[in-house]
């Protein structure tokens, strides 16, 4: 029981870095950021604020509305599934407030906007090849 307490505890601080629910936050490899909390990067992704910490101008990326990955991401950085996300992008479209970030078709899709564009931050999944870009560390 002590040892299935700990495999739980371990799990759940997992959870809390974003690994265990199966994405790695992405960003330009000159960017100035290293860690991010989840409400700034939260933030970003729904445009609330147009630069990353660091003071550069934020490009946030995201997956495809369907990916597993942005439904974990969602969850865990807007408290959120991804279809409440597009509910709220719809809503800020219909008002003609702003438009979602671009959206990539894969993992190497996002690395390769990532790589080649400054301020750009995005999300792939934990075990995606990350050369030519930094991972960012999210917080609490």
């Amino acid at each position: 029981m002590k040892r299935m307490m700990i495999v739980l505890a371990a799990l759940a601080f997992s959870a809390a870095t974003g690994e265990a629910q199966g994405y790695q936050v992405v960003a330009h490899p000159a960017a100035g950021v290293a860690e991010i909390s989840a409400a700034e990067l939260s933030k970003v992704f729904l445009k609330k604020a147009a630069k990353l910490p660091s003071g550069e101008a934020a490009k946030p990326v995201d997956l495809p509305p369907a990916s597993k990955v942005r439904d974990a991401f969602s969850k865990a950085v807007h408290g959120r599934g991804a279809s409440q996300v597009e509910s709220f992008w719809q809503q800020q479209i219909f008002a003609g407030k702003d438009v979602p970030p671009d959206t990539k078709a894969s993992d190497a899709d996002v690395i390769a906007f990532v790589s080649a564009t400054p301020g750009a931050i995005g999300y792939v999944s934990a075990g995606a090849a990350v050369a030519g870009v930094k991972v960012v560390k999210v917080g609490g």
